[in-house]
């Protein structure tokens, strides 16, 4: 028996590709085409209008990888299409399979207006509908000659992602440059035939449906002459009147369809491509917009909006006229869609304020969901940040991706570490890049995992990455799904209209506790080094300034520089866009970046050197400025200053080979292979690491993951392991209160130094590498004699635990995870932690020691550094240096108050005496982590801060100066009427704080 199935799918398909297709363009001629190359990077538009274009010819070669080709197009519209529809057709050299990773397009009238943007699957700019006959079309393209890095073999080494290595080959050949007549009969042919198309591919084989639309398909193309495509359109469409007019059954599932082109902020291409990116998006749907009613568009990341505000205005002003009209919707509510595992607690929250603050400003729009379909995993602690600022809602796509195990629900409440609970959505389409193929409805209808109980799930509409965003052909599809038999029900709404109708159907949803771990891109945590650091120390550096501004500016009326960290910031939240912090960007960006982190830095030392001295007044008693949350060396907490004074510890000779440092409180032996056997508490009676374990060993894994060079690390990579045992030298180090270690291999070399610092209860281990090795995984091993069935890492406001051992598949998913200043491992009374400056991937293992001690190892691995080839060739390439201490002893207060030393170092002047802090909070529990002047330049004093050890406390607060007023705020800085008001007397301000609870209070000054 013959396949009656089969045999019409490949009917439609030949008809479709070789007959109606090509005769939605029955007519055409060509356009006359010069172009102008602009020299370096992209250059004005008036300058480009005002330049002399040289003659090209279609088939021609153009475009040197990252440069700009103005094309000007000329043409006259034939007499005799007078009556009909007419566009350009302007195709650069597309391959249509990439859309959003190639070259692309703006089209521009000649006094310079932007018109549309030109995309794979968008290369059409209408020139009337209908034409009078003998119009004159004059346009420019400004094209972008963006180098396919991501190819069919997408994990070859290439030159091609830095322009200073790209070298000056054309990219691309212009294939078509005609004026067209449009069919729209023919065009909306093509649209029945590919929606029943189809969805006859997804109905069961004996479905009466999936039948009746096979035959009316095979009526339709019955009545389709082939050699008269343009002339029987109408009576083919008749034919499939019927089965487009039966309705869906009230069960079906639905689906809302929102309007989105997801844009990388930097990804393959930098950051001043994706302003043209973006640009040309916004273009594209305010011209869509225009011309389908029923569509809506969200878009998220503020600063998107911002480069469209500052770099065509012409097309923020079409972008505000829509959003007015309600069916532009910011989206989202941050500043960019940022990587949430890494960024630290207060950038975390300043995601949220500038995000929503723009959209306040702008368009008096306040967002109530947080918009994050790409981001690789969710952190415990970012809950009740969401809920802090206002939103009460999250959406993502990115879990789908997991390889292990299957998130077991698309809609349901998430619970952070402090019972924050946020509503969130999975959209079980599975792509934030959905097209409104059959395929894709079906897959959504299927896959939802909620049946039952809910029926609305959401999918976002549209090519991202300068694919150009939602197509009319997207639009139209959605027109015929919205009420057709056998398909799920497809409508355009908004972000809040969806989440309004999901939890109106799903009161109680299912609640999941915890990080939402991606089982996927895990050495994103480690990949591009320097740019870890530079975000690490940016987060600290930015609290200092605000910090002792602060606190300048209430003592001494020094200038609080509001403009200048407003800047700072929005440069620091753009750098932690979730390909460019987790380091899987082109070597450009990643460049850029290293330069962008050493200016902050630059500006950020300026303004609390500044301040400082404001503070220290003049005189030379040799001060200290403590900005970390606790007190240190005699330093209360927070911003004071005064003398403290220096001390040493002993380094004796070792037995057999080596040395130790002893401080009286601790005992570390360190052996001749420059490793830690022993880190003795001397109070505790307690030796740290397990017996005959070494720690601070250096280990060297291949690292060729399966797929995403940069992204991945793979299980298997734990199979292959060199311990980096050999030594060039251990000697003393130059202070004789430290030892120093030099090891070679490969091509690289490492040098530490291992130093015990008197009246600290800290090893701390500097390391320096000169990296030049190719795919391997450097880590960083410490051996604890722990016996922890979990174990703690900090996170945005709290930290996080999560299990030694692999029960199950879940937990043995997590071989690799984030971090943020410590790890901490306890038995009950007494605890390890490893404390960092700048490192975030980590693993945990734990193994039953086989000899007559049958203790339990907890094994602790930093890792340091990786070599990936894709996208950036030359990964990590050369010296880096680490901080990192190893505490015994340490309870968790103790993991936190260290890992907040190690980040945020005094720093040393000279002044006339010490400086009272501004805000001072006397409970180790709690941990300030910003102290500044409220946003809207009222003088008030903002204070945030937040439990950190996990149990309830009660605070008081401090200030160090007359306050006449106490609020508790959002991360806005808004009001909170809900709110228990705290108790005050006079400067002392006294609350109750659950377990992780984060607080912002505004101090009115007297």
């Amino acid at each position: 028996m013959h396949d009656d199935r089969s045999l019409a799918e490949a009917r439609l398909k030949r008809v479709l590709d070789e007959r109606i297709r090509p005769a939605v363009y029955p007519e055409s001629v060509p356009l006359e085409v010069a172009v102008w190359h602009a020299p370096g990077e992209p250059v004005p538009v008036a300058d480009a209008l005002a330049a002399e274009p040289e003659p090209i010819r279609v088939g021609a070669r153009w475009g040197a990888p990252w440069g700009t080709s103005w094309f000007r197009v000329r043409g006259t519209v034939p007499g005799e299409w007078a009556g009909r529809t007419v566009e350009a057709l302007l195709d650069l050299g597309f391959d249509e399979n990439m859309p959003g990773f190639q070259c692309e397009g703006l089209v521009y009238r000649p006094d310079g207006t932007p018109v549309k943007g030109l995309n794979p699957r968008n290369q059409w700019v209408r020139v009337g509908a209908p034409v009078a006959g003998g119009e004159e079309v004059r346009l420019h393209i400004e094209a972008a000659s963006n180098p396919v890095v991501l190819d069919y073999h997408p994990f070859l080494p290439t030159q091609l992602g830095d322009k200073e290595t790209a070298g000056g080959e054309p990219q691309y050949t212009l294939t078509r440059m005609d004026l067209a007549v449009f069919d729209e009969t023919v065009w909306q042919l093509v649209i029945d035939l590919e929606v029943l198309g189809e969805l006859m591919a997804e109905l069961p084989v004996d479905s009466p449906r999936r039948h009746e639309i096979l035959r009316a398909v095979d009526r339709a193309l019955d009545a389709v002459d082939l050699q008269d495509v343009n002339g029987t359109a109408d009576r083919a469409r008749a034919r499939l009147g019927g089965v487009l007019a039966a309705p869906a059954v009230p069960s079906a599932h639905r689906v809302s369809a929102v309007g989105h082109a997801h844009i990388d902020s930097a990804w393959l291409w930098p950051l001043r491509e994706t302003v043209r990116k973006v640009a040309r998006t916004t273009a594209n749907m305010t011209a869509l917009l225009e011309d389908e009613p029923e569509f809506v568009f969200a878009m998220s990341q503020a600063q998107q909006w911002a480069w469209v505000k500052e770099h065509r205005p012409e097309v923020w002003a079409r972008v505000t006229e829509a959003v007015a009209d309600g069916r532009f919707v910011p989206a989202g509510g941050m500043w960019v869609e940022s990587d949430t595992n890494m960024p630290g607690s207060e950038a975390m929250a300043r995601q949220f304020v500038h995000g929503k603050r723009f959209f306040l400003d702008e368009f008096g729009i306040e967002n109530d969901e947080a918009w994050l379909p790409d981001t690789f995993g969710f952190a415990a602690g970012l809950p009740q940040i969401i809920r802090a600022a206002g939103s009460t809602r999250l959406l993502t796509q990115k879990i789908s991706w997991s390889r292990t195990n299957t998130f077991p629900h698309h809609t349901f409440q998430w619970e952070g570490i402090d019972g924050t609970r946020i509503f969130t959505h999975f959209p079980p389409v599975d792509t934030y890049n959905c097209s409104m193929k059959g395929s894709e409805i079906a897959h959504a209808a299927r896959n939802f995992k909620d049946k039952g109980v809910a029926r609305h799930s959401l999918a976002p509409t549209g090519w991202g990455d300068g694919g150009g965003g939602t197509t009319r052909e997207m639009v139209a599809k959605a027109a015929r799904l919205r009420d057709l038999e056998g398909s799920a029900r497809v409508v355009w709404e908004t972000p809040r209209a969806f989440f309004d109708k999901a939890e109106a159907e799903y009161p109680e949803p299912p609640v999941w506790v915890g990080e939402l771990y991606l089982e996927l891109h895990r050495a994103t945590l480690t990949s591009q080094a320097q740019t870890k650091q530079g975000n690490r120390r940016s987060e600290h550096l930015l609290r200092e300034a605000e910090l002792w501004a602060a606190t300048a500016a209430v003592r001494t009326g020094f200038p609080y520089p509001y403009e200048d960290l407003d800047r700072i910031w929005k440069t620091v939240l753009l750098h932690q866009f979730h390909d460019i912090l987790p380091g899987s960007s082109i070597a450009w960006v990643h460049r850029e970046a290293r330069a962008t982190y050493r200016s902050v830095g630059r500006e950020l030392d300026a303004i609390i050197e500044a301040a400082q001295r404001a503070l220290a007044g003049e005189g030379s008693t040799p001060l200290v400025f403590n900005a970390a949350p606790h007190a240190r060396a005699g330093v209360p907490a927070g911003a004071a200053a005064t003398p403290v004074g220096a001390g040493r510890s002993g380094l004796t000779s070792r037995e057999g080979g080596g040395y130790v440092l002893d401080n009286g409180l601790l005992r570390i032996g360190i052996d001749g292979r420059g490793l830690v056997v022993s880190a003795y508490d001397n109070e505790a009676g307690r030796e740290s690491i397990a017996p005959g374990g070494a720690a601070n060993l250096l280990q060297l894994h291949p690292d060729f993951p399966n797929m995403w060079d940069a992204w991945d690390v793979d299980e298997f990579y734990r199979n292959t392991v060199t311990d980096l045992t050999g030594t060039e030298s251990v000697t003393p180090g130059e202070d004789g209160a430290s030892v120093r270690i030099v090891r070679s291999f490969g091509s690289s070399r490492v040098t530490q130094v291992l130093s015990l610092a008197a009246g600290e209860r800290r090893l701390v281990l500097d390391t320096e590498v000169d990296w030049h090795e190719t795919e391997k995984f450097l880590k960083l091993a410490f051996p604890l004699d722990v016996h922890a069935e979990r174990y703690a890492s900090e996170t945005q406001f709290g930290h996080f635990h999560r299990p030694t051992h692999t029960n199950t598949s879940w937990e043995a998913a997590r071989f690799e995870a984030c971090n943020h200043r410590f790890v901490h491992l306890e038995e009950p009374g007494w605890g390890v932690a490893i404390v960092n400056d700048s490192t975030y991937g980590h693993d945990v293992t734990r193994t039953v020691r086989t000899d007559g001690d049958r203790g339990t190892t907890t094994t602790v691995r930093v890792s340091l550094l990786r070599a990936p080839r894709f996208p950036d060739p030359e990964t990590d390439q050369g010296v880096h240096r680490f901080r990192h201490a190893l505490v015994p002893g340490a309870g968790i207060g103790d993991a936190v108050r260290e890992g907040w030393r190690i980040n945020v170092p005094e720093r040393r002047a000279a002044g006339a005496g010490d400086v009272a802090p501004l805000v001072s909070v006397a409970e180790d529990a709690v941990v300030v982590t910003a102290v500044k002047l409220a946003d809207d330049g009222s003088g008030d004093v903002v204070v945030r801060f937040h439990e950190a050890l996990g149990g309830r406390t009660s605070a008081t607060l401090t200030a160090g100066f007359e306050v006449a007023g106490v609020t508790v705020t959002n991360l806005l800085e808004r009001h909170l009427p809900e709110a228990a008001a705290p108790r005050r007397d006079g400067d002392r301000i006294t609350l109750r704080l659950r377990p992780f609870e984060l607080v912002t209070l505004r101090l009115r000054r007297a």
